[in-house]
């Protein structure tokens, strides 16, 4: 049985799955397996990618269960101590892995560690995750080298190891008992933000989660959002509500959350001012979304009520979440990186 089980969620595209498992090929720590999922490819490109490297198996989905839903089924497989979730379009420095573990053998608290994610230039960080991230008080995230849309250089200015919020979903190693305590990812929300869930989750539980920037990954497709950017969007909203309103204690969600919703309407009408019509509607879909669903709201405050182990107050004083808007800071004040965060 392999330490650490490589989960590689995956639908189409032969060329990015193949440069993601020939870089895996690669690495020096050998004590791992790999699964990719296929979420229903059309183009047989698991298979394709298989017969150059059979040092993987494939678990084939009947439908596209999303970034969620193809790795809680990739963990279901696995019997490995420890999990490491990786998004197909991802290349990878040999000696990745290591730093990670060595982390996590050290610290039995910590349940998650992500590596620093770079662009595929290797020069500018990720979009996806960067040296770590963090939420603020209306739960809108920020990373150590980007605030929205602000992505920093890599100059060496985040190289401390350091504890964060949420790690990100293109490559983070987690504990597989943690994992399932906390039920995994969330398929309802399909994809984005399933991460930052986790990791919340993980938080309530009392656990910790960290970056290590000794471990280094490179990410094709995180620089910008792609031609689906529309629907990118809308599920970052909804889901940023959802746990928004499932994730905090009943008391500070229904304080927090018309806070929460006169910033949807603002950046509402700026998408109209922009005459950006899907963009407009997205934000009162995520709204309308989130008020059908008030059954699976109300399951989720259940579960989350069932595992929590600290309060609200306890994870706020680990200064992981902001008592500061990002959006006020980036917009209104001008701070568009993380060292000038204050």
């Amino acid at each position: 049985m392999s330490r650490v089980s490589i989960i590689i969620p995956h639908y189409n595209n032969k060329d990015i799955l193949f440069r993601c498992i020939e870089s895996l090929s690669k690495l020096t720590y050998k004590d791992f397996e790999i699964i990719v999922v296929d979420n229903n490819s059309s183009d047989n490109s698991p298979k394709d990618v298989q017969r150059v490297f059979s040092n993987f198996r494939i678990i084939k989905s009947k439908k596209n269960l999303g970034y969620a839903g193809g790795c809680n089924l990739g963990a279901k497989s696995s019997k490995s101590e420890f999990l490491l979730f990786l998004n197909n379009d991802t290349i990878h420095d040999n000696n990745f892995i290591q730093p990670l573990i060595r982390l996590l053998d050290l610290d039995q608290s910590v349940a998650s560690v992500q590596p620093k994610l770079l662009n595929i230039n290797k020069h500018d960080f990720d979009y996806a995750g960067a040296c770590g991230g963090y939420i603020d008080y209306l739960v809108f995230p920020f990373t150590r080298g980007r605030i929205f849309n602000s992505i920093e250089k890599d100059q060496n200015q985040y190289e401390d190891k350091k504890e964060i919020f949420w790690a990100s979903g293109a490559c983070f190693l987690t504990r597989k008992s943690v994992f399932e305590k906390c039920g995994g990812f969330d398929e309802k929300l399909f994809a984005h933000m399933e991460e930052i869930d986790f990791h919340w989750k993980s938080h309530m539980l009392g656990m910790t989660v960290y970056v290590e920037p000794k471990s280094i990954i490179y990410h094709e497709g995180g620089a910008t959002l792609n031609k689906k950017a529309s629907k990118k969007l809308y599920l970052n909203h909804r889901n940023s509500l959802v746990l928004l309103l499932t994730n905090y204690s009943f008391f500070l969600s229904i304080y927090l959350f018309p806070l929460r919703l006169i910033l949807e309407l603002i950046s509402s009408f700026k998408e109209l001012l922009s005459l950006n019509f899907i963009g407009f509607l997205n934000h009162y879909r995520a709204i309308l979304w989130n008020i059908l669903n008030i059954h699976y709201l109300i399951s989720r405050r259940r579960f989350n009520k069932k595992i929590r182990q600290v309060t609200d107050k306890a994870i706020f004083n680990k200064g992981i979440i902001s008592h500061q808007s990002i959006v006020r800071l980036y917009f209104i004040s001008g701070i568009k990186k993380y060292s000038k965060i204050k």
